[in-house]
């Protein structure tokens, strides 16, 4: 089987695997403009693939299309001017629900039979990514809304990846506390992602174990 074959039968491998490598990347092309809108084009791809592993899904690629096109357009633009105000708040206003829209496929995708196919479990770990980064596009239009919403190692307001950051380690309730929010509202917005990291690792383990059970009594039967 060639490696578009493979692709096509593991789109949620795909989305996966392109977050993991926008996360790698970023450090190395965040320094200026142009390494930016590399960054930029790499995540209006991993739109692109979103958009491809959200059709394989029942929901609707419609909605994915219609928040998708808007946030890729945002997306370069943010790379462009990151800290014009207006940019990020409409970003984050296309990007937050497109997000959670794919993550609420992914989780469909599991459900959406009763055994687990390899490209479902690619979705399980796809679907967390996808949330941590609909929290961080929370997190920027939080600090737009409220400045100082979120304080750090270094003075002023947080970047973009430093909120991603603070997503992935609440979400995966490790909380390394670098990074933290210090105004009200803000701690209230951490809440409800730990709250949502919390109840999808025990929708999924739930999943999982009921699924063994019921195959373990087929075989019995």
């Amino acid at each position: 089987m060639s490696r578009l074959a493979t692709a096509r039968e593991h789109p949620s491998a795909v989305l996966l695997f392109a977050q993991l490598v926008v996360v790698l990347a970023y450090p190395f092309l965040d320094g200026n403009v142009a390494g930016r809108a590399v960054v930029g084009v790499v995540q209006m791809g991993v739109v692109l693939i979103a958009v491809w592993a959200v059709r394989r899904t029942p929901a609707l690629s419609w909605v994915a299309l219609t928040l998708g096109g808007p946030a890729m357009v945002f997306t370069i633009l943010e790379a462009i001017e990151p800290d014009v105000d207006w940019i990020v708040v409409l970003s984050a206003a296309f990007h937050v629900p497109f997000y959670f829209f794919v993550s609420y496929a992914m989780v469909r995708y599991l459900f959406h039979d009763d055994k687990v196919t390899r490209d479902e479990l690619y979705a399980t770990g796809a679907a967390f990514t996808v949330v941590a980064w609909a929290f961080a596009y929370i997190y920027a239009a939080a600090q737009v809304a409220w400045p100082g919403s979120f304080a750090g190692t270094g003075e002023g307001e947080q970047s973009w990846f430093e909120l991603l950051y603070l997503s992935f380690t609440t979400l995966t309730s490790l909380g390394l506390s670098d990074i933290v929010p210090v105004l009200d509202h803000a701690r209230s917005l951490v809440m409800v992602e730990m709250v949502v990291g919390v109840f999808y690792v025990a929708l999924v383990v739930a999943r999982l174990v009921g699924l063994g059970a019921s195959r373990r009594r087929r075989e019995a039967e």
